[in-house]
């Protein structure tokens, strides 16, 4: 390889549309991170960016991705946000032998030798947070969610794990993607009262939600944060920067959090201070970057682009990304990751009141991750601040 060698990378997110937000933060990092490969003497090559934007539209993913691949050479996709788009583009990659990189996390009982998961799976979201949160909240949920994939699965997940813990969901509900109209929703909440609510609600749906709920707070002590929480495992920075006291207070598990003390992480944001000025970084866009990152570490590797190749050059073996050293499980593609958890507050950032300081197996199918946990109240944990 010299110098003069470029790849193509496809970036596939949807800038507009219904879900532009959490779209946008992937695009960021994948593009930062490009930049970044493109500024390291470590590579001696250049990648070359190629986007399209689906607009939400799930039916223009897939000919998208074809495009990205039959036009522009790309055997490398990084992109989609929703199950749905993923579950469009995965037929497109493995008829044209290219590799999609997804860097959301997702819900599970999915693997395919041209997908690379670089976000956590439902043993490395879900659990651990129904684990932080019913012992110190009670085990009587409210689910509710985006009426596709991502919200029926993973309110079944955790259904589920309640049912046979002896705990209790009070109601499941969903509402259409980008659907504001939730009214209904605060009314049931109002009615029976959950000990806390998952919130599996995407883009403008999850926000007109959680000012709802503000509003219900603020009239009725009872749904304040610290007696009635929301818990979400797909919440990040980027979308809470906008949403001030009405995210407040309310709990998200990340592999990745912005105010993580380490020196890893603070090398990292000092290095995108000068590729991205003012990006509001949160666990889209890392998980994007990181993406990047290895693919470039994986051509670097094995001298070539070849989608086996660059797979056979990561499994096993780990690359330093700003998630920490991480390599593919070689049975289901997916990667080691941690679980923290956070708790919002009115500026935007977390507050990380559990830091897993061991990256926990994928398991996608839950065939080794036990689904009886103890979810009882624990009357003798310390009271939880009133985050204002």
């Amino acid at each position: 390889m010299t110098g003069n060698v470029t790849y193509p990378v496809g970036v596939l997110f949807s800038r507009s549309g219904s879900y532009a937000q959490p779209a946008g933060q992937g695009f960021g990092g994948a593009m930062a991170a490009i930049e970044h490969v493109n500024a390291s003497r470590r590579f001696p090559f250049r990648l070359e960016a190629h986007h399209l934007d689906p607009a939400g539209e799930a039916d223009r993913y897939a000919p998208f991705c074809r495009q990205l691949i039959r036009e522009h050479g790309v055997r490398h996709v990084v992109g989609c946000t929703t199950s749905w788009s993923r579950k469009e583009v995965i037929p497109v990659v493995e008829k044209l032998d290219a590799l999609l990189w997804y860097p959301c996390v997702y819900e599970g009982f999915e693997v395919s030798e041209n997908l690379i998961y670089v976000a956590a799976c439902a043993n490395q979201h879900l659990v651990p947070l129904l684990d932080y949160i019913a012992p110190r909240f009670g085990s009587r949920a409210m689910l509710v969610g985006s009426n596709y994939i991502w919200g029926w699965e993973t309110n079944r997940i955790a259904r589920d794990i309640l049912h046979r813990s002896g705990g209790e969901v009070l109601g499941e509900r969903f509402v259409s993607m980008g659907d504001t109209d939730i009214a209904h929703l605060i009314d049931e909440v109002r009615e029976k009262k959950p000990d806390f609510i998952l919130n599996n609600l995407i883009g403008p749906s999850s926000y007109a939600f959680l000012r709802a709920l503000q509003a219900l707070a603020e009239a009725d002590d009872r749904f304040h944060p610290d007696r009635c929480p929301v818990i979400s495992c797909n919440l990040y920075e980027g979308e809470i920067a906008g949403l001030g006291h009405a995210a407040a207070g309310h709990f998200t598990v990340s592999c990745y959090f912005r105010t993580i003390q380490s020196p890893e992480n603070d090398s990292f944001l000092k290095t995108l201070a000068a590729l991205d000025p003012g990006a509001v970084v949160d666990a889209f866009y890392v998980q994007a970057f990181s993406a990047v990152v290895m693919i470039a570490e994986a051509i670097a590797r094995s001298g070539s682009d070849d989608a086996d190749l660059v797979r056979a050059a990561l499994c096993g073996q780990a690359v330093d990304t700003p998630l920490g050293a991480i390599s593919v499980d070689r049975w289901t593609n997916h990667v080691e990751l941690p679980a923290h958890i956070g708790r919002a507050g009115a500026d935007g950032s977390f507050e990380i009141v559990k830091r897993s300081y061991e990256a926990i197996a994928p398991d996608p199918f839950l065939t080794s991750t036990p689904l009886v946990r103890p979810l009882g109240r624990d009357e003798g944990r310390p009271e939880l601040k009133v985050v204002k």
